[in-house]
């Protein structure tokens, strides 16, 4: 399957097709990490607990620090 970015804002993102969404059981809740190998994206749905403290954790700090830069970026 070969897929193209599209744009969101002033991102990019990725548009994943429903039966993958299914075979992996996910939705749009779901944690997701990225990571790469250099050359590649990997993205993974998050299933350890202690990672997914972790993450929301991590993603709370993030939101309380950078709020009035994030809301800026969003516009």
């Amino acid at each position: 399957m070969i897929k193209k970015l599209i744009k969101h804002g002033n991102s990019s993102a990725l548009i994943i097709d429903k039966p993958i969404i299914e075979l992996l059981h996910i939705d749009e809740n779901t944690a997701l990490e990225l990571s790469t190998d250099g050359k590649s994206i990997i993205i993974s749905p998050v299933s350890d607990a202690k990672r997914l403290s972790r993450l929301k954790n991590s993603l709370k700090s993030i939101n309380q620090k950078h709020s009035k830069t994030l809301k800026k970026l969003s516009e």
